[in-house]
């Protein structure tokens, strides 16, 4: 694999070259080979043109006819633990930028026949079509201007979690949830996330407008005293506080629950609001915004117990008489222009999963197995944050060796 002559380049105040980088994520392996294979690789995702295939990256940092193998065998079945990897990245970011917000993306990978861990038929909103795919659920750490993947889960369904055989061959652990949704997969990031972090927890931002899931989302995150902004359908029942129905303080609200569509309709008639926010060139720009409180129905028929109160708002264009994406909060008072600044992160996050898919390999990895999907993710998302804090000036040139001895 590559060589590293001390002194070879300048370290620009504030950075560390990969290998420093590469041995604060991936020093908790037990084996020094495994740990130069990280490196290797996260070097080979960096510096490999195009494709990042096992084949191409093990070409680019070794000449050895058995570097692929190798390769794959640290990725793919290498009993290593990503968790304190994935730890070691948070903190690694969160010494260099500071988080704004942490967002969820979904990263669709669509494969080939019925091995790869996780894959399933589904129809992608996106491109309009049903697809034969795994998904991922990322959490980012968003900047503002860029977001950085931290942590990642597969989402396992049915055919995969209840068939023995499959769960065996894919070595899924029982550790690995039997029915959790997107939802559930976004209140477990949100947990673990919250443990590692070292710095206030910040709002988290998701959107949830194209599934049924946003209210057992909101309910998890709030019992959970978690910051969020989430994008809901407009369909999404919720129950109008009061004052925004033009009822007495003290009356019940009405039996039937309103859409948040007709929610935001209603009381933007009654309540017109206008903000201020920055364009995307800086300058300023005058927003007119729908907005009123709401909470969620119970959960289910007769239960009892605190009800939160949700600021459900959107931007509403009168040239076009349509409403935006609808968002709810349960930061109701804050500003409407920090709310409407948090409703733009998750653009940031699609671009990195876009930056993930085209220039670090995100859908080259097979992925047959569950540890090496999450080996695939976590190098994969230490690249992208070495590439954006420290930059490739850092990168030494390779001086091709003798194969490594397998992971």
């Amino acid at each position: 694999m590559a060589a590293y002559t001390s002194g070879q380049l300048p370290v620009p105040h504030g950075q560390v070259p990969a290998a420093t980088f590469v041995e604060e994520l991936f020093g908790h392996l037990p084996r020094a080979d495994q740990r130069r294979w990280a490196l290797a690789c996260i070097q080979g995702l960096l510096s490999t043109p195009g494709k990042k295939s096992v084949r191409r990256l093990a070409a680019t940092v070794s000449a050895s006819p058995t570097a692929s193998q190798s390769l794959h065998q640290f990725i793919n079945a290498s009993p290593w633990d990503w968790e304190p990897a994935r730890q070691e990245l948070l903190r690694w970011i969160e010494q260099r930028a500071q988080a704004r917000a942490w967002t969820i993306g979904l990263a669709v990978l669509p494969k080939r026949g019925e091995h790869s861990v996780g894959v399933h038929r589904r129809f992608v909103q996106e491109s309009g079509r049903t697809l034969n795919c795994q998904v991922g659920i990322g959490a980012f750490l968003s900047t503002g201007g860029t977001g950085l993947p931290v942590d990642w889960r597969l989402l396992l369904p049915d055919q995969w979690c209840q068939d023995p055989q499959r769960r065996v061959r894919a070595r899924i652990p029982d550790t690995a949830a039997h029915d959790r949704q997107v939802w559930s997969h976004i209140l477990d990031l949100a947990d673990a996330l919250a443990s590692r972090t070292r710095t206030a927890l910040p709002p988290l931002v998701a959107d949830m407008s194209e599934g049924t899931d946003a209210a057992a989302l909101m309910r998890g995150l709030s019992r959970r005293g978690q910051d969020f902004v989430i994008a809901v359908p407009g369909s999404l029942p919720v129950l109008p506080c009061a004052h925004f129905t033009g009822q007495q303080p003290g009356v019940p609200g009405p039996a039937s629950p309103l859409g948040v569509r007709r929610l935001l309709t209603l009381s933007g008639r009654r309540h017109p609001h206008t903000a201020t926010v920055s364009a995307h060139d800086g300058a300023p720009r005058l927003v007119r915004i729908l907005s009123g409180l709401a909470q969620l129905p119970p959960a289910r028929s007769g239960a009892a117990g605190h009800q939160h109160t949700y600021r459900v708002f959107t931007e509403w264009r009168p040239a076009g008489g349509r409403l935006s994406r609808m968002w709810v909060t349960n930061m109701a008072n804050r500003r409407m222009d920090e709310l409407l600044t948090l409703t733009g992160l998750p653009a940031a996050t699609a671009a990195t999963l876009h930056d993930l898919e085209t220039h670090f390999g995100l859908l080259d990895f097979e992925g047959r197995s569950f540890p090496g999907w999450h080996h695939h993710m976590t190098l994969i998302s230490a690249a992208y944050a070495y590439r954006r804090l420290a930059g490739s000036a850092l990168l030494p040139p390779y001086v091709h060796a003798p194969g490594l001895r397998s992971a």
